[in-house]
């Protein structure tokens, strides 16, 4: 391992960045000369960022929360610097939170994650995945669309844009997170950015650092970026997809020469019998439901297929290398580790307990009704997750009640709450 305390030459300053509950990065800036000191004995932030909410509400029933003070946790860096490119002088230092006997934080996003590769790792395989995410660029002023039309994959299009998608692009690359294409997508000012597969843990840190690189990006160039899972009804939604495979000393434990192999199946039985239970990883707040409905390429159901872009989980076979699982159903504003947790989890699962997937799903699974619906609503996935006895196992009942207690605290700030919809709908209409 690196030595840690060492700081790139013409920085000044060192962003210590912990991803939060919600899979947002939080943290301080501290002057280099600090860096020393941080880097090897950590530094206080409150415990309670894992488990607010997304604009840092403590609930009543938070047990870290105010009855008992917000109480501090050390925060120690576990990846190596990176220079920020876009801002000269700055690097950044991801860290996770330590209790005063130095033990993982129980509601650490990120501790979570940790444990399942641990368990992954047990049964003698490395889990790799890689992402696709959507996001909205707009003005950042009023906070609307600036152009018009669906023009999916469009040259033409993202020429537009490229001032800052080339900024992107490079820069995240330079930020060292492996990208492999952008496209405009199926909304107006709605973008795609895929993310080369790597080691689990590797991606999430990526993923994390994605968005709140992408933000900053934009924001030099006048936009907004918003990885809202639904911004429009009437618009496309953004969505995260996860390219799963497991290996085993180099080798794609999920290819069969060219197709998917029975791990590969047992895999995908496990990401099937939980997709339901574990809805709510994905999709965290009452807007992210709003992207399940029919011909959205957001399944509704517990389908999969053979490069289908309508199942929840589409197999994508090719190469040994390129032989993977995809699944569908997450949002842009789930947290990356608890997504990709979650989903391992289940895969693991499936092996263990060699589930079959069952017949696959071909041409268009929303006209299938005989697999498992997926929860429409918070509600609905609370209740699931509630019930899943592989969730307490692998998470831990402090961090299972972390996400479903901030699930149940945003379905009542919105359910509560009047809309200009709900008046433009019945205000002169009664």
């Amino acid at each position: 391992m690196n030595d840690r305390t060492q700081v790139p030459e013409g920085v000044h300053t060192i962003e210590v960045a912990v991803p939060d509950s919600t899979g947002v990065l939080r943290g301080k800036l501290i002057p280099v000369s600090a860096w020393p000191s941080v880097a090897k004995g950590g530094m206080h932030m409150s415990v309670v960022l894992y488990s607010w909410t997304c604009r840092c509400d403590v609930r009543d029933d938070d047990p870290m929360g105010m009855d008992k003070g917000c109480p501090d946790m050390h925060v120690v860096p576990v990846r190596d610097l990176r220079m920020v490119p876009w801002r000269p002088g700055f690097a950044l230092a991801i860290c996770d939170g330590r209790d005063e006997q130095e033990n993982p934080i129980p509601t650490s996003p990120r501790w979570a994650l940790e444990r399942v590769l641990a368990r992954a790792a047990k049964m003698g395989f490395e889990a790799r995945i890689g992402f696709e995410i959507e996001f909205y660029l707009l003005d950042k002023k009023t906070k609307q669309i600036l152009d018009d039309g669906i023009q999916a994959y469009s040259l033409v299009r993202a020429a537009e844009y490229e001032e800052v998608l080339g900024e992107m692009r490079n820069q995240l690359i330079e930020f060292g997170i492996p990208i492999e294409a952008a496209n405009t997508e199926y909304a107006p000012g709605q973008i795609e950015i895929n993310v080369r597969y790597d080691e689990a843990m590797r991606t999430a840190d990526n993923a994390v650092l994605f968005r709140n690189s992408i933000r900053e990006i934009a924001a030099r160039h006048g936009y907004l970026a918003s990885f809202m899972a639904k911004p429009w009804f009437g618009q496309s939604g953004s969505g995260v997809h996860l390219h799963h495979s497991l290996w085993r000393d180099g080798v794609n434990a999920f290819a069969d020469r060219r197709h998917l192999s029975e791990i590969g199946r047992w895999y995908m039985g496990g990401l099937l019998r939980h997709l339901p239970d574990f809805a709510l990883f994905g999709s965290p707040t009452p807007n992210s439901f709003k992207r399940r409905q029919a011909y959205t390429f957001c399944p509704e159901r517990a389908t999969w297929g053979h490069d289908n872009r309508t199942v929840a989980l589409r197999v994508i076979e090719g190469n040994e290398k390129s032989v993977r699982v995809e699944q569908r159903d997450g949002s842009a504003d789930a947290n990356p580790y608890l997504i990709i947790a979650a989903q391992i989890a289940a895969g693991l699962d499936g092996i263990e307990h060699h589930l079959d997937p069952g017949p696959s799903t071909d041409g268009d699974a929303y006209v299938d009704t005989t697999a498992p619906l997926l929860p429409r609503n918070v509600p609905e996935a609370i209740d699931r997750l509630g019930q899943s006895e592989l969730a307490r196992e692998v998470f831990g009942e402090a961090l299972v009640n972390v996400v479903t207690g901030n699930a149940r605290y945003e379905h009542a700030y919105i359910n509560n709450r009047v809309s200009d919809v709900e008046r433009d709908r019945y205000l002169d209409a009664f």
